[in-house]
């Protein structure tokens, strides 16, 4: 069975870090995994995602410099380091795997999604 778990959100005041992790398990190959965040009110949004290797990252243009993906395929997980945190990151942030063919950040086309993780970023 396909779980995904998500850690280490939390409260920052804005110029902050955090690092998200993502443990994944029940899968038997590598797969693209991804990022998303939604806030209240507001659709979900694909921030980041990286390809069965790591050799392919992408990211949405609000983060790009300050949020970086990565993967551990060893611990069968992905990260998410985000510095320089701003306000309008607060969100929800939930991780995403398995993903079907076309664009990253459409987020139905991901099968297995994560309960999610709050961050919450203050001015």
């Amino acid at each position: 069975q396909v779980q995904l778990v998500e850690s280490g959100g939390g409260s920052v005041q804005a110029g902050g870090s955090l690092r998200l992790s993502c443990a994944a398990s029940g899968y038997t190959y590598s797969v693209t995994m991804g990022w998303f965040r939604q806030a209240p009110g507001k659709e979900r949004e694909g921030v980041a995602a990286i390809s069965p290797n790591g050799g392919s990252t992408n990211y949405v243009d609000s983060v790009k410099g300050r949020f970086t993906i990565s993967r551990d395929n060893a611990k069968n997980t992905v990260y998410l380091q985000m510095n320089s945190l701003k306000p309008e990151d607060t969100a929800m942030y939930y991780c995403a795997a398995n993903k079907r063919p076309g664009t990253w950040s459409e987020a139905r086309l991901y099968n297995n999604w994560g309960q999610g993780t709050q961050v919450t970023v203050s001015s």
